[in-house]
């Protein structure tokens, strides 16, 4: 049982990790297009901190099952209380600038102090009712878990007690986490359109969660401010314009085991026109970012029909008239190194000139190179005048023994 205990409460603080991720860019994405002037910060000033012209808001947040109730009793309520007690008894939380925010899943009880610290348009906010409440909530508990809270309360004057929880606004039966991501994928779909929109909030997630791990890592690293995220937000929504297609970070990273690849007709093709293994070696990186990106690409959808076909016919008819250039200008008695010599410049012309992008606006140069080695392996393409007779010397006996 005390495992099954343990795990269960790992479970809850996972969630709740992910739940503190989720809204805080929630709201980074609800305070997009209102302008760029304000900041949020996870784990900073506490679970999330909001800053902007009209001052800082302290954001704690619960998660909780349904049917959990926010008494005047809960170690939930109490904890927090704790934490701004703390920061207000250290100068650490102006409360002249800061609002307090207590975001929670759980009910709020009809007459508890929660419920009276709700914001004036959802209740009748009763703040002096909510203090008289948690102190005779403090003076009756026996809780031995709450003591450094109630001494952390206790040790605010009365006057200060009376500042913070003005301060204070509960939002109870608040969205849970997946309600949240739901509130997430709407706004996606707002910005680039209900089939794109799994898609797109899967990288902006991705992209805040690595933004987010650097700020709790880095003391010198800044919250997220509204520039950074507009430029962020702006560049993924550009990504899925019908003229444009998205490239990702991590598969745009990916460094390969070259070795791996020695045996591909792609890299024997290579090995003809005597290339160094330098080169061959950035070869099979694009090869392998370039499969990696245009499988992505298939298995979220976010491909026309027939649109890797069209661009690959592309690909191989602009490679057809200057291979077939080539041909005329060697003849058939050119020797072995004016062979080489002259598919070393088909090769260089590939990497660097060929025009071909599968869409106007997706100009990443390993899309292209990669495609090009992709369409050498499948041997639709090749450097060497005589790369068809020599890859079938070289391959017919290991896919003979492999038959």
């Amino acid at each position: 049982m005390a495992e099954k205990a343990d795990l269960f409460e790992a479970s809850a603080s996972a969630i709740g990790y992910v739940y503190q991720l989720r809204k805080a860019l929630h709201l980074c994405v609800e305070r997009y297009g209102r302008g760029i002037d304000w900041s949020v910060a996870i784990e900073a000033g506490d679970d999330i901190e909001e800053v902007s012209k009209d001052g800082t808001i302290y954001y704690q947040l619960k998660h909780r099952a349904p049917g959990v109730s926010l008494t005047d009793a809960s170690t939930d309520l109490w904890k927090t209380l704790r934490i701004w007690a703390h920061a207000i008894a250290n100068h650490q939380l102006d409360l002249d600038e800061t609002d307090l925010v207590l975001m929670t899943t759980a009910e709020l009880p009809s007459g508890s102090a929660a419920s009276l610290l709700q914001p004036g348009a959802v209740c009748s906010r009763d703040a002096s009712g909510a203090l008289k409440a948690l102190t005779a909530a403090r003076t009756a508990s026996t809780n031995r878990d709450l003591k450094k809270a109630f001494e952390a309360f206790d040790a605010l004057t009365e006057k200060q007690r009376q500042r913070m929880v003005s301060r204070i606004q509960v939002l109870g039966r608040a969205p849970d986490v997946e309600a949240v991501g739901g509130l997430l994928l709407e706004r996606a779909a707002t910005a680039v359109g209900h089939t794109y929109a799994s898609p797109f909030l899967s990288r902006l997630e991705g992209w805040f969660f690595q933004r987010t791990i650097r700020q709790l890592r880095a003391r010198d690293v800044d919250a997220i401010g509204g520039n950074e995220f507009d430029q962020v937000f702006t560049d993924y929504r550009n990504q899925f314009r019908p003229e444009n297609l998205p490239i990702d970070e991590d598969i745009a990273g990916l460094e390969p085991n070259v070795a791996m690849y020695r045996d591909h007709a792609f890299v024997r093709q290579l090995n003809l026109i005597d290339l160094g293994a330098p080169r061959v070696g950035r070869a099979v990186r694009d090869y392998m970012r370039a499969f990696t990106q245009r499988s992505r690409w298939s298995d979220e959808n976010l491909l026309l029909p027939g649109e890797i076909g069209r661009f690959e016919r592309r690909l191989v008819e602009e490679w057809g008239e200057i291979f077939d250039d080539m041909r005329d200008e060697l003849g058939d008695e050119a020797a072995e190194a004016a062979k080489v010599a002259a598919a070393r410049q088909i090769y260089r012309w590939a990497m660097t000139q060929a025009r071909g992008r599968i869409r106007k606006e997706c100009d990443e140069p390993f899309l292209t190179k990669g495609s090009f080695h992709m369409l050498a392996d499948d041997r639709e393409v090749g450097w060497h005048i005589d790369f068809v007779a020599r890859l079938m010397s070289m391959l017919e006996p290991t896919e003979a023994r492999t038959g």
